[in-house]
């Protein structure tokens, strides 16, 4: 009974860490068509994304706070939580807006994807946490398939010539939002999945509005209704769900294995940017997604490995 209660448990992590994976990957799609079609900039557009998703976290926050068996935070709590959110969804979310300026959605994904093998190795070194066999199957499998469409997306898009400066940005990305990955799967147990991702999300907030305050162009928010859309459509379906999504199947499976599950983002990217954004889709792209499925599914039938 306790082994089938612990499969169900496992099974759901997956499932949950699954689906916000799939919306977490709808963020460089809309993140493009706004900048297709509206005159907006990058620090503009992400402090509208969080204008929109603030009073979910308050409301989170609050609730969380008023709930019976709350624990306090202890002050390196507090500072794990608030650095965590800064380099999470402020310096990750900056770097990955300023490079979805110019660089493909699907590429975009693709550079992104480096994050699991930096948190897997921060996990390892800095937590003490085994890299189980499994996981070391399945990191080979999508990395190859990653790679795969990775050079072939170079083939085709090297005409661009911003597109090694979009790479660096999300290449930044990448190394920031490890970080977060990473330090979350060890905090989380701690302090709660809820409580984590508000009081995340509510750090990141503030180091937004205040680069806004500074460094934004304030006109630029009064452009109308259809600017607001993207910004609403990005809290609510690229953010605040997927967000508490990722937290909860971190706190059932564990990040290293969250992090190998969402390897479906570029997946997802990659073909809602064919038919939304009518990108190209090439044979090393077909190739490259069979093989991050496949490691995927492992980490799916191999449910009984838990790393947290």
């Amino acid at each position: 009974m306790t082994e089938l209660k612990k499969y169900n448990t496992t099974t759901w992590g997956f499932m949950i860490a699954f689906l916000g994976s799939i919306l977490f990957s709808t963020k460089a799609i809309i993140v493009k068509l706004a900048f297709t079609h509206v005159k907006v900039d990058a620090l503009t557009l992400l402090t509208l994304r969080m204008i929109f998703s603030l009073p979910f976290y308050v409301a989170a926050a609050w609730v969380v706070s008023k709930q019976q068996d709350n624990t306090r935070l202890t002050r390196r709590q507090w500072l794990y939580v608030l650095i965590l959110g800064i380099f999470g969804y402020y310096l990750s979310s900056l770097f990955d807006f300023v490079g979805l300026q110019y660089i493909s959605a699907g590429l975009e994904r693709l550079i992104l994807f480096l994050y699991p093998t930096f948190a897997v190795l921060i996990n390892a070194f800095v937590f003490k946490q085994p890299i189980q066999r499994m996981q070391k199957v399945a990191l080979v499998l999508t990395y190859v398939g990653i790679g795969l469409a990775y050079f072939g997306e170079l083939r085709v898009d090297m005409h661009n010539p911003n597109f090694f400066y979009g790479s660096l940005f999300i290449f930044l990305c990448a190394i920031t939002y490890s970080i977060y990955i990473a330090g979350s799967g060890y905090i989380i147990p701690k302090v709660g999945a809820a409580k984590f991702t508000a009081y995340a999300m509510l750090a990141a907030t503030g180091g937004i509005f205040t680069h806004f305050l500074f460094a934004g162009n304030t006109g630029a928010l009064q452009q109308g209704a259809g600017l607001w859309w993207y910004g609403i459509l990005l809290a609510i379906i690229a953010t605040v769900i997927p967000s508490f999504l990722i937290s909860y199947g971190m706190k059932k499976i564990g990040s290293n294995n969250v992090a190998i599950i969402s390897s479906i983002g570029p997946v997802s990217t990659i073909l809602q940017a064919h038919f939304i954004l009518g990108e190209g889709i090439f044979l090393e792209q077909i190739i490259g997604t069979i093989l991050v499925i496949i490691g995927v599914l492992l980490i799916g039938w191999k449910r009984n490995e838990q790393t947290n």
